[in-house]
């Protein structure tokens, strides 16, 4: 059961999610719609950066909510809840409503599967998770509403051939440190020697604080 848990954080990993958002752009750009290619761009940029910008407040000034244990939106939750979705919408657009409706909840499906494997496989606490797969959703919901306006896009198939090598190949490569590159900007940032960390949270406190 652990294995299965692994499996659905690694197809959440930037190395899976990452080229599936630029295959998005990949798709869009050649349907020549240029609207929906900056609303993307804008929208998932904005995701990522909320993204790191959470996580950058709590490494360097512990920013967080020690109640919940939260200390920055889980990256994983976001990405897979954005992508996921908009890619299942785009690879059925030109099928009936009842196949669109189940390519996007397909995709709603997994990203909340890869947001609930984080906990399992404890990367994140469920408040990290659940906030970032709402941030991704939120993000893909838009992205889909927008969408859902344009009246010529015929391009399914290219993005099907463009995300199937990403998922059948990224899981064996190794992963990206953005946690790490994450940490040294938020560290030198804040001036810090050490990174803030939950463990913080649990030291028992002195009478005096």
């Amino acid at each position: 059961m652990m294995m299965w848990w692994h499996w659905l954080s690694v197809i959440g990993s930037l190395a899976v999610t990452g080229p599936i958002g630029v295959a998005i752009v990949v798709w869009l750009l050649a349907g020549k719609s240029w609207r929906l290619t900056a609303i993307w761009l804008a929208l998932f940029g904005a995701g990522m950066a909320l993204v790191v910008a959470t996580k950058m407040a709590f490494i360097g000034w512990g920013v967080g909510v020690a109640s919940v244990e939260f200390a920055g939106l889980s990256g994983h939750a976001m990405r897979a809840a954005a992508v996921f979705p908009v890619a299942g919408f785009l690879a059925t657009r030109s099928s009936p409503l009842k196949i669109r409706l189940l390519g996007t909840a397909a995709g709603v499906l997994l990203a909340v599967l890869i947001s609930i494997s984080r906990v399992y496989v404890r990367a994140h606490p469920p408040s990290e998770a659940l906030t970032g797969c709402l941030l991704g959703l939120a993000v893909a919901g838009v992205f889909i509403w927008y969408a859902s306006t344009e009246h010529h896009m015929a391009l399914s198939r290219l993005l099907v051939l463009l995300c199937i090598p990403v998922l059948l190949v990224a899981p064996q490569v190794e992963p990206i440190p953005a946690e790490q590159w994450i940490t040294r900007a938020a560290l030198y940032l804040s001036g810090r020697d050490q990174p803030y960390t939950r463990d913080m949270w649990r030291a028992p406190r002195s009478p005096l604080d």
